[in-house]
Order: structure tokens, then C-alpha cells, then sequence
């Protein structure tokens, strides 16, 4: 359980949140059930970087407080990341990062987005994601630039 624990804890951590600061933590100032998820890294939290110590600390403290199930879904996100090749994770966070840069009602527009296309259908999803696939990186550009004009469609009730 011990290395599911070390396992959940880093799949938080990568996709933690943006630091707000570069303050670090003080490991005194670590709740019981953080210094005891974190236990590995007492000997030498004091020369951690400051802000590897408030991802690690946030990171416990969403561990801590999430569900049996939630806990799982970590875990099982983290090994499907441990197994992507390097490249490919290179990538992700490149798109994570160019996500974070962009203004709100942008990326409120891609959570829109992307959550009507898992509303779809699978044939449908296929047959989009076939159309997309073979575009050209020109016809992909003009496609983004028209759905950046489109209106946001209202929320369904």
C-alpha cells in the first residue's frame, strides 16, 4: 500500500496546480497525515527547493483529502502516465502549458468543447477525429481560427 500511497501522491503532483509563490514550507508546518505521506523526504526537506516543497505539501494535502476512489483513479492516471514515452509526455506538457497561457474565456472554451464531443456518440467522435486527422496543418489552422470566432454556445439546463 506504502508504494501505492508514493505512486498517488506523484500522479497529484503532476498535475498539481501553478505555484503561487516561491515560499517554501516549513516541514513543522506540515499536518500530521502530510509528514507522514511525505515521511521519505524529512531527512532532507529543509534543502529541497522551495517550490518542490509546496508541491509536495499541496500534493499531500489533496491525497489526504480525497475518496478511496478518487485515490484509485490517481494512481491508475499515474501509471498510464509512467508509461507513455518521454516524448509524448513532453508534449503534454507543452499543450499544459500553452492551456495555462491562455485567457479564461479561452480555456473555458476548450472545457466546453471538449466536453460536447464526449457527449457525442462513438461513431461520431471517430468519424470527427478520422476528418481532423487528415487535414492539413493549413485547413487544422483555419478550422481553429473559425471556432475561435464562433459564439459560445448558452449552457444547457
Amino acid at each position: 500500500m506504502r508504494v501505492k500511497t508514493l505512486v498517488a501522491i506523484l500522479a497529484v503532483l503532476m498535475f498539481g496546480t501553478a505555484l503561487a509563490d516561491n515560499h517554501g514550507v516549513a516541514w513543522s508546518e506540515l499536518s500530521q497525515q502530510q509528514q507522514q505521506l511525505l515521511n521519505q523526504f524529512a531527512d532532507g526537506w529543509d534543502a529541497l527547493p522551495a517550490e518542490r516543497q509546496l508541491r509536495l505539501s499541496r500534493g499531500a494535502e489533496r491525497w489526504t483529502s480525497m475518496s478511496p476512489e478518487q485515490r484509485s483513479q490517481a494512481m491508475d492516471r499515474f501509471r498510464a502516465w509512467r508509461e507513455l514515452s518521454d516524448e509524448r509526455r513532453q508534449q503534454i506538457r507543452e499543450r499544459a502549458e500553452t492551456f495555462r497561457n491562455l485567457s479564461p474565456d479561452e480555456q473555458q472554451r476548450i472545457r466546453d468543447n471538449f466536453q460536447r464531443y464526449r457527449e457525442m456518440n462513438q461513431d461520431r467522435r471517430e468519424m470527427l477525429r478520422d476528418r481532423y486527422q487528415r487535414m492539413t496543418p493549413e485547413q487544422r489552422q483555419r478550422l481553429r481560427d473559425r471556432l475561435k470566432k464562433r459564439p459560445r454556445p448558452r449552457p444547457r439546463d
